[in-house]
């Protein structure tokens, strides 16, 4: 009996042993051969969220916790702290987004920030106490015109710099994990706890729920250049569209098993080069449309999560994390 359980054993670990090995190039990734991400040191420890640029490709802007407003004059190699004279409440900046000079901030508590000028000039929108949820993400559309959707989905718009709003969606889909508008006005969001997304396109009355693809919970979703979504689960588990439709999606992708660390966004360079950002200073990235995966090693060593990666042009990438983390992507390093 005890001979037959050795037995059993054995063969139990030979086969884990051959699965291991078979699967290694994604058990633990390889060293990607490009290296582009550069440290950006900055004077603050606050947690990061967005980043946009105005109509001068060098004037940038970043938001994140604790008030914090971060801008550059030089295309985001060094930034400096710009304070506001807000009340005492300390807020939480959760987006920012420009249509040439124009800007928008909303964050949490219920706050909403407009600039006409490139950020010379800061003012606080009036907001309704009747509205639903707290101004979470805020996209620009051109002079005094802008979206503004609120963390449990009502969707606002203005073409008179804030002074009046249209609501877009009749209903809310309640409060999200996070939230992301696509180029031709399409939005996708994450419920709180993962358990399913919804998806609003204009013309519509109300948010569409559907279910996750399996049990993992969803950790975020968003649109490549086309429009099409991708989505990150629990577990580092990743799914790309292959069409426009909210359901069409492919067969999950683990770029590395190995990995404790989650997976936490992902950005399109181009319409084949990939890089998702996790926690742990993990950050993957795939040439091939997310057909084979490597690790960028080199920043392995940084001591924050990634947060955020956001790609303004193809030459012009960021990442955001904790602790006033900035990674610029450097061309000329690739």
């Amino acid at each position: 009996m005890h001979a037959a359980l050795d037995w059993l054993k054995r063969g139990l670990i030979a086969l884990v042993i051959v699965v291991m090995a078979s699967g290694c190039s994604k058990y633990f990734l390889e060293d990607a051969s490009v290296h582009p991400w550069q440290v950006i040191q900055v004077p603050t420890e606050s947690t990061l969220s967005d980043i946009a640029f105005t109509q001068d490709a060098s004037h940038g802007w970043i938001v994140g916790s604790r008030n914090t407003l971060l801008e550059t004059f030089d295309g985001g190699t060094t930034w400096q702290t710009r304070a506001l004279t807000l009340d005492d409440q300390p807020y939480t900046f959760t987006s920012i987004d420009f249509a040439g000079n124009e800007g928008w901030v909303t964050g949490i508590p219920s706050i909403l920030l407009h600039t006409p000028d490139g950020g010379t000039t800061w003012e606080k929108v009036p907001l309704s106490n009747e509205l639903p949820g707290t101004p979470f993400l805020v996209t620009a559309l051109g002079p005094e015109a802008a979206e503004m959707a609120t963390d449990i989905g009502a969707i606002y718009a203005t073409e008179d710099a804030g002074r009046h709003w249209k609501a877009l969606v009749q209903g809310a889909v309640g409060v999200v994990r996070n939230m992301t508008r696509s180029e031709d006005g399409r939005y996708v969001a994450v419920s709180s706890r993962g358990n399913f997304y919804s998806t609003w396109a204009p013309g519509q009355d109300e948010w569409i729920p559907h279910n996750r693809q399996n049990s993992r919970r969803l950790q975020n979703m968003g649109f490549d250049a086309d429009g099409k979504l991708w989505t990150i689960a629990r577990g580092g588990e990743v799914r790309f569209s292959n069409s426009r439709g909210s359901d069409d999606f492919t067969e999950a992708i683990n770029p590395e098993f190995g990995t404790s660390w989650g997976l936490l966004d992902m950005a399109f360079r181009t319409p084949e080069e990939i890089w998702v950002t996790g926690g742990g200073g993990n950050l993957l990235c795939s040439f091939d449309g997310g057909q084979t995966w490597y690790k960028d090693k080199a920043v392995n060593d940084v001591p924050s999560n990634f947060y955020r990666i956001k790609f303004v042009q193809p030459d012009k990438g960021f990442v955001l994390g904790q602790r006033g983390t900035i990674l610029k992507y450097q061309p000329e390093m690739a």
